[in-house]
Formats: structure tokens, sequence, C-alpha cells
């Protein structure tokens, strides 16, 4: 059994299942789905002049009357479908599912003993994230949730300032309303007040005791609730530093161990409950803190972004079809983007896990759906590359790195900014391997069919070579490399793949 301690936790063992999955669907659903402006809507309405105060003033009402208290009683779900959802995720190709516990704004999505502003009380009166459990088990996916209750005590500090010009000058909003005092939080140490409004003091994390203990309730909750296989914590181990610097602009709170007491307790607690279920630890604890002596005690979470190179431990990228709350207004990455991605990710001992962007109803628009079917039948292709599979003695052949859009990133330390898609060139490869198979993957098919591997050395005897998809083709291998012939219709219009067969 693990203590909490990051000499006991830093023995943990990444499960086999997680480490072979390699693909996972998220569902980053909640209350702040409702307006379709986007993320952090529960804490921007709060800050006047911001685009997302200016909607909901002119869409809702001022937020010192209509306020996100109210915007929890819009969110119904009326149409939400779990098993049918499930059904499609699976068909994706996707090894685990996440729902989400509760985001920052401190509502719950299931039915807290804790939290009466939960979505059994207010909103949809179900139990969310019981209802994406039992679809996940029922389809025999390993199911998670996330938490991002630990940054909302600081998080939430706007609602207790008021606009600082126009009709509602110096009306307080809500979260000075002793009635709501509770969902809004008791934050006013994170805020300080001055003649021109209100400033934020913020950190990630808070010092607050008191919001500790509670959040270390909270997961102690919901994991003996749902049991789930993984959780992850939006920043570090809760309350340390947060990937180990703080967010531009704002006052660091500094740290020593005690600050990751709680964190470390409900780490063990994860580990320990899966132990007592299955005899051995098959928990996944996924978190944002990239420091070796932090990484060690569960999984290193990169958002929205990629490691530059093979890991020795395996990561994760979480990563969304669009920005992380649906916004009307914003793009989304279409599906040859997020299977370059995948492909990169899997290429450094990566797993992704995608959100995928759900309305408010429950059900996904038309694009949506179409980029999750898209992946899947890609997945059928060439799935067997990518599925169990292990980094080769190196990720990548070619200059071209996922990054800045439009530009070569010849730096191979670079890692991607925002996700911006590669600019891929005829030669750019990457690599897994699975046994004595190689997996290359063709990050741009080469428009005179010939597929010139050079990382291969006259050492890797060759067998055979497949093109996933299609079958044997043919090849030669002498001291310049492996050159393939490919067909002049490819299997499928995203990232193609090889299976080398190795002496």
């Amino acid at each position: 059994m693990f203590r909490p301690t990051f000499e006991s936790l830093g023995t943990y063992q990444c499960p086999d299942w997680y480490r072979d999955a390699k693909f996972g669907i998220w569902s980053h659903w909640g209350p702040q789905s409702v307006p379709m402006c986007g993320d952090w809507y529960a804490r921007n309405i709060y800050r006047q002049g911001e685009p997302q105060y200016l909607e909901h003033m002119r869409r809702y009402g001022h937020p010192s009357v209509f306020g996100y208290k109210d915007i929890v009683k819009l969110w119904k779900a009326e149409r939400f479908h779990p098993e049918e959802l499930m059904d499609l995720f699976k068909r994706s190709g996707a090894r685990f599912f996440m729902g989400m516990a509760m985001h920052h704004d401190h509502f719950f999505l299931y039915p807290s003993k804790l939290n009466p502003m939960n979505a059994m009380n207010v909103g949809p009166l179900r139990d969310i994230a019981g209802l994406w459990r039992d679809a996940a088990r029922n389809a025999g996916l390993p199911f998670g949730l996330s938490e991002h209750l630990g940054a909302s005590f600081t998080w939430w500090n706007y609602n207790k300032g008021c606009d600082t010009y126009g009709p509602y000058a110096g009306v307080p909003y809500v979260g000075n309303d002793p009635e709501w005092r509770d969902f809004y939080l008791d934050n006013r140490e994170h805020v300080t007040f001055r003649d021109d409004g209100v400033v934020e003091k913020y950190a990630w994390y808070t010092k607050n005791k008191q919001f500790h203990d509670y959040w270390l309730a909270v997961f102690c909750e919901f994991v003996d609730l749902y049991q789930p296989e993984l959780v992850y914590t939006d920043g570090g181990i809760p309350f340390g530093l947060r990937s180990g610097s703080e967010l531009p602009g704002t006052v660091g709170l500094g740290h020593d161990d005690r600050d990751y007491q709680n964190g470390l307790e409900a780490i063990a607690y994860l580990y320990n409950a899966s132990v007592t279920r299955s005899g051995e630890n098959r928990a996944v604890f996924l978190q944002k803190d990239d420091r070796p002596e932090i990484r060690r005690v569960g999984i290193l979470d990169v958002e929205m972004n990629q490691l530059p190179d093979i890991s020795d431990q395996v990561w994760q990228t979480c990563t969304s079809t669009g920005v992380w709350f649906p916004d009307a207004r914003q793009p989304y990455k279409p599906p040859g983007h997020n299977i370059e991605m995948l492909v990169d990710i899997v290429s450094k001992n990566g797993v992704m896990l995608l959100n995928v962007m759900q309305r408010a109803d429950g059900t996904l628009d038309d694009e949506t759906r179409w980029i999750v079917e898209e992946i899947g039948a890609w997945m059928e292709i060439c799935g067997e590359g990518i599925y169990g599979t292990r980094p080769w003695r190196v990720f990548a052949e070619g200059s071209s790195r996922a990054g800045h859009e439009g530009a070569l990133l010849e730096d191979p330390a670079a890692v991607s900014v925002r996700e911006r898609r590669g600019n891929w060139k005829e030669g750019d490869y990457r690599f897994a391997c699975k046994g004595n198979i190689l997996y290359a993957f063709l990050m741009r098919t080469p428009e005179n069919r010939q597929a010139i591997v050079k990382s291969l050395t006259p050492a890797d005897a060759v067998r055979s070579v497949k093109l996933l998809g299609e079958g044997h083709v043919p090849y030669v291998q002498d001291a310049g490399g492996l050159t393939v012939t490919l067909p002049p219709q490819m299997p499928t219009p995203y990232v193609n793949a090889l299976a080398i067969e190795l002496a």
C-alpha cells in the first residue's frame, strides 16, 4: 500500500493498460457550455469589459442581477444520451474515457454531500458523472474523472468585485452575497481593492488550509463513489507550485513540502483504493508539474502541447477538438491535425486525451461528430501502429516539427505552441515499434510515391514491408536506407503508415 509521501509514491509504475491505450476521449462539459462563449466563462463574466462579460450582459443581463448561479440553472442536458455517445467514442478508437467531476466554477457533476450546487440538485437533475461511468464500463472502457477544484479558490476571486463605471457602478457582484458565499467561495483574502476597482492577487493555488481540507474531502468522495481508473487534476500536485512556476503576471505563493500534503494524501487514496479492488494498482493520476521529483508520483500531463523528444516515462497530452468549452466563434482542429498530433505524441512515449466539444444539451454538432468518425476510420486502418507500441530508438526522421504554423522548426528541442499544425514535408516520419515490427508514419505522402526511410541501418535487416490498409508493397534496402514504392491511391487521406518487419 502507498503512503502519502514522495518517497512512497515515487515507486509508482504506470499500468500497462494505460501505456498500451494511447488514445482516450474526454468530455470537458458542464454549465459553462450553455452560452457557447468559450473557456473560463464563470470567471470572466465578473471582469468588466471582457468579451464574455459583454456577451453575458447583452444576452442575459448584468452579472449583478443574472450571474453564474443563474447560468447553471439553464444547463439541462436534456438530449444527453451517454450510451450512444460512448458507442461513438469507442468506434473512434478510444481505449479509455474521462468525464469531469467539476470545473473551476465549483459546480459538481455528481450528487455530492459536500456541495449542494451539483447536477443532481440544479440544472440537469441527473448524476452526470455516474451516467458517464456506467456507459464507459458497459462499453468496456476504463473510466476517469477530471477535477479542477484545486484552483477554484483563487480563480473565482473576481466575483467579489463590482463594475467601476456604467449603470451598475459600485453594485457588488453576487460573490459578496452571504447567501451565496459557499458557492462563490469565501476567498476575499485573494482580492485587493483599490479606488479604481478590484485588482487580483492571483496564484494558481491558495494557502488556505480550510480549503485544502475541503478539496481533499471532495477528492475522496468522488473516488469512493465512482472508483475511477484515472483522475486528472488541473495543475500540479495540490497545493504546491503549478508546473514549476506561477502563471504569467501573478504573485508567487512559494511552497514547501507541507504544501503538497493534501495532494499526496489524495494520490495515495486513489492508488490504495485501486489496490484494494484489483490486488494491484491500476490507477493513473495525471498532473502538470514537469519537475522530475513530482513526475515520479504519477503521469505528466502536457496541456495542448507536446514534449520535444522521447520521454523515458509515459506522459499525456490533453487537447481538444476546439477550445475547452464550446465557443461559436472558434474553428475546430480538422481530423488530420488531431491524427498528426496523436502520431507525434505516440512516437515520444505519450498518450493523447482528446476533448470532444459537446453542446449544452448533451449532443455533438455535425462537424464534431464528423471529426470523431474520421479519426475512427483512420484508426481502423492505422491503429495497429498505435495501440500497444513503444518508442523506437529515434522518434522522427526529417526536420519538421509540430509547432509554429507555416514555419519549419529546425530546433529539435522546439515544442509546439498552442498546437499549431506542423508544416510537414516529404521525408518527415514518426516511428513506433511493437516486437520486431517498426511502424513508420508518413507525415506527408511523397508525390513520386517513393518513400525513403534513412534511419534504418544495414544492421536493420528488413524482411517485409506492408502499407497499413493495403498490404505488402515493393521495397529495396541498401546502404542509403529503405526505399518503398507506394501505390497511386493511398489507404487514407491522412497520415499513412508502413509496417516494416525486421529480422
